[in-house]
């Protein structure tokens, strides 16, 4: 899997994400659902190396060539979710329909009372994720965040709902480790995305779609130090208005040898990878990583 999507330039200045948060709010969603077709169109013949990475993917995902209409739709759904955030953090969810699948994991979970990591991907929208806490009386979430890519958007999403900026748990501080601690001891479930690897992130090598990449072992390590269980999420965009959020038990505890413990890391994320395959292939428009995710330009 290739660090590369960290280097990546921000798209989209201040002003322009402030206008669709305005446009959305203001003129409603149809009316902002209406700018996705030129954003879309302008990103395709733009963005050069997003497309051609959505190409190598879709023909992965579809078993066959994609063509411009497949590129168009990859592209459009993710301006879409990136849309919706505005609804989700603002809580306006009446304008979705969202169906949950495996709804007991997460249900038996909190009612455990114990915290756990909540594991997803950059498939679909994490932000879906609220439109199930929004329906429960007691939804305690941090999320593990990379602060310091796409800042526009991260500052545009936190004006959005200040309370956002109080749930994050930037990665790569001192004190992060302390923070997920000291939230798993009362009972906060652990948002952490596990598909992308940042520059300084031990890996392990996983098949993924045939092909052997690195996966991050940060996440299924965290759960192992915590001692928690590890639940997978997934809120897939369905088209126009509807989701489907999926809840699987991945693990009730991750427990590490230690002379064994980068073969059972391994096995693990192996794991994760295989159920993240699974859920990507039932909806393939849904995988967000426009960049050499399988390091094909590498030397």
């Amino acid at each position: 899997m290739s660090r590369n999507w960290a280097r990546l330039p921000e798209r989209g200045s201040p002003l322009a994400l402030w206008l669709i948060r305005s446009i959305a709010l203001y003129l409603g969603r149809p009316a902002a659902r209406l700018l996705l077709y030129p954003i879309t169109l302008y990103f395709l013949i733009a963005a050069g190396d997003a497309r051609r990475s959505s190409r190598r993917y879709l023909r992965r995902a579809l078993g066959r060539e994609p063509g411009w209409p497949q590129l168009f739709r990859h592209i459009h759904w993710f301006s879409a979710t990136i849309l919706d955030r505005v609804y989700f953090l603002t809580g306006r969810l009446d304008h979705f329909q969202i169906e949950i699948f495996g709804g007991q994991a997460i249900l038996d979970q909190l009612h455990s009372g114990r915290g756990c990591i909540l594991l997803g991907s950059h498939l679909g929208s994490f932000e879906a994720l609220r439109a199930v806490g929004a329906s429960l009386p007691d939804f305690p979430i941090k999320i593990l965040m990379n602060v310091e890519h796409n800042r526009a958007l991260t500052r545009l999403f936190e004006a959005l709902n200040p309370e956002l900026a109080r749930a994050i748990i930037p990665i790569g501080r001192p004190e992060t480790l302390l923070a997920v601690q000291e939230s798993v001891s009362r009972g906060c479930l652990i948002g952490a995305l596990g598909d992308r690897v940042a520059q300084d992130d031990k890996t392990v090598r996983c098949q993924f779609f045939g092909r052997e990449t690195a996966f991050p072992i940060g996440p299924i390590l965290l759960a192992a130090l915590m001692e928690c269980p590890v639940v997978l999420c997934f809120g897939l965009y369905r088209g126009g208005n509807r989701y489907d959020v999926h809840f699987e038990k991945l693990a009730e505890k991750i427990a590490l040898e230690p002379r064994r413990r980068q073969e059972q890391l391994g096995v693990w994320v192996q794991r994760y990878a295989d159920r993240l395959e699974h859920y990507v292939r039932l909806a393939p428009y849904n995988w967000f990583n426009f960049y050499d995710y399988w390091s094909e330009d590498a030397p």
